[in-house]
């Protein structure tokens, strides 16, 4: 833990924007040197110019391979391009922009020339497929002949240093596997053919090109949420919402949604920094705009405490706006497993009538067992995949899933017809969500929390990191339940030994280990040389402890 974290950031902490656009057009990336290919892990290629791991011959070479990709899948509508607002999304976007308008593809961009969260260039996707309507998913629709995707320019809740850069196709959600391995390989053999050979127009072509077309992302997103959720209800209980975008791409957003639908809502900070000057440091002495974090988040956390909190609940965003954070005035900030049981809870406990009663609930396996209990409470059939969000895609997509959660707060749900909302994480509707849970039940999330621990029992959830080679992150990528020779964990018997998920048998990528009061799932890391051990234990904090330990013997025992 750093001594600063949770305080306020300082001039020293701060990034130099010029410096790091400049090494964005400046430096050429080494096509051979691993720390500088083209890598796509669950949420796009990231890295930072400075390391050259993010500049312009890397985007140059992304986006000429989705424009091979989407053509060799037969994608011929327009492509939804957004981008957030870290001092490296504007260029990337701008030379996305360039290469698409050159290769004759039909890009949508904003027509604010405003920042454009993950959801809506999600739910832009969907609605142009025809998904979220009577019709269902159909081959077209609006103003294209065929399917749409998208690109969205973003690093999520990296640090300011960062690019992003994440393709979502016609399915609205993330890329899987077998698109952005192709995507990644074909933008590598550009960088050693040299990028040079790609077609790029310059900007004030790209923008002028008959190819791009303005897209209202915000009115078209705002306007459809009344389908989603019970806005009317929100607007008459006068719930008072604080929130925080956190400086990313949700301003301009919820400060439409309070207007639109005449909510008592207010944005925290309205401000945009590249820099993010504004922000408090995470945990390891970072600025990091993780809105799951206390760290990152205390500003608002210390804005609600004591007796005269400001508002009823307070939310943040992460850059991109896919991930949520909630605050209330008896709790602070929620862990984002708890969130997610009570929303579960809520949802399918009777506030969705017209979701059929057939609709799984969704969940990533390092995800708190409570969702287990509360699913098993309400009768509802539990559906348990790898960590990503890309495996509710096809469930959200046609209805057998209500609900996709991921512990590390990611989340969507249906519309409240039961068809499709978004296909990736919507950190606004969640946020939103708790507002309509408040509205509806008069308690805080937090406090219906507390109730459903007393119903079901109170559990300690953690992760932590062990440091591993990569021959042994690989080894652990591969294990088998048979490698696993204990048959207790922490004094109580194995009740399961899992390589593969129970909901769609995909392989996890690591170990899950199970009893009647505990588990622990071990992942290698993608980007560091450590592996992740995810534990709860319904026993108590020192059980938990107990769990960990016992977590590292058994990988390493496993391992050899």
């Amino acid at each position: 833990m750093h001594e600063r974290a949770g305080t306020p950031a300082l001039p020293e902490d701060l990034i130099d924007v010029d410096a790091l656009v400049g090494a964005y057009h400046d430096r050429s990336p080494d096509p051979d040197d691993p720390d500088q290919k083209v890598v796509f892990g669950t949420s796009g290629h990231r890295g930072s110019s400075l390391d050259t791991a993010f500049n312009e011959a890397h985007i140059v070479a992304i986006t000429a391979a989705i424009v091979e990709y989407r053509r060799n899948q037969g994608t011929d509508g327009p492509l939804f391009l957004g981008r957030d607002t870290h001092a490296l999304s504007e260029p990337a976007w701008q030379t996305a922009l360039e290469v698409l308008a050159a290769a004759g593809v039909e890009v949508h961009i904003d027509a604010r020339d405003g920042y454009t969260p993950t959801p809506a260039v999600s739910h832009a996707i969907l609605l142009h497929n025809g998904a979220g309507t009577a019709e269902g998913v159909r081959t077209g629709g609006g103003p294209g002949t065929g399917l749409a995707d998208g690109i969205v320019v973003t690093p999520s809740h990296n640090p300011p240093r960062d690019g992003g850069f994440k393709y979502n196709p016609p399915h609205g959600g993330p890329a899987g596997s077998d698109a952005t391995g192709w995507i990644a390989d074909r933008a590598n053999e550009l960088l050693r053919s040299g990028v040079h050979q790609v077609r790029r127009t310059g900007l004030e072509a790209a923008l002028a090109a008959p190819t791009t077309h303005r897209h209202d992302f915000t009115s078209a997103y705002v306007d459809d949420l009344a389908h989603v959720l019970d806005l009317e209800l929100i607007r008459a209980s006068g719930v008072r919402i604080g929130a925080d975008p956190l400086g990313g791409a949700s301003v301009a957003y919820w400060a439409e949604i309070a207007e639109r639908h005449g909510l008592d809502l207010t944005v925290v900070n309205p401000a945009v920094d590249p820099r993010w000057s504004f922000m408090t440091l995470d945990w390891d002495g970072k600025i990091r705009m993780d809105c799951s974090s206390p760290y990152a988040m205390a500003a608002l956390v210390r804005a609600m405490e004591g007796d005269r909190a400001p508002y009823d609940l307070a939310t943040g965003n992460d850059a991109d706006a896919d991930r949520h954070g909630i605050v209330t005035p008896d709790a602070g900030l929620m862990n984002p497993n708890h969130y997610l049981a009570v929303a579960i809870s809520y949802l399918y406990g009777g506030a969705r009538p017209d979701w059929s009663a057939d609709a799984a609930i969704g969940k990533t396996l390092v995800s708190s067992a409570l969702i287990d209990r509360v699913a098993h409470g309400l009768g509802r059939r539990l559906w348990e995949v790898p960590v990503g969000f890309k495996w509710f895609v096809p469930g959200l997509l046609d209805g057998s899933v209500g609900f996709g959660g991921e512990e590390s707060a990611g989340a969507s749900f249906l519309r409240t017809d039961g068809s499709v909302w978004t296909t990736d994480k919507d950190g606004i509707l969640l946020a939103l969500l708790a507002a309509e849970i408040t509205a509806r039940t008069g308690k805080s999330p937090s406090q219906l929390h507390s109730e459903l621990v007393a119903r079901h029992g109170e559990s300690w959830y953690a992760r932590v990191d062990a440091p591993a080679s990569r021959e042994q992150k690989a080894a652990l990528a591969a294990l088998r339940p048979e490698q696993v020779a204990a048959t207790e964990l922490a004094g109580d018997p194995i009740t399961g030994r899992l390589v593969t998920a129970p909901g769609n048998d995909a392989p996890i990528g690591g170990l899950k280990v199970v009893t009647d009061q505990a588990w622990f799932a071990a992942r290698p890391s993608g980007t560091e040389d450590v592996y992740k051990i995810y534990a709860e234990s319904f026993r108590s904090p020192e059980h938990l402890a107990q769990v960990q330990a016992a977590a590292k013997e058994l990988v390493s025992a496993a391992l050899g």
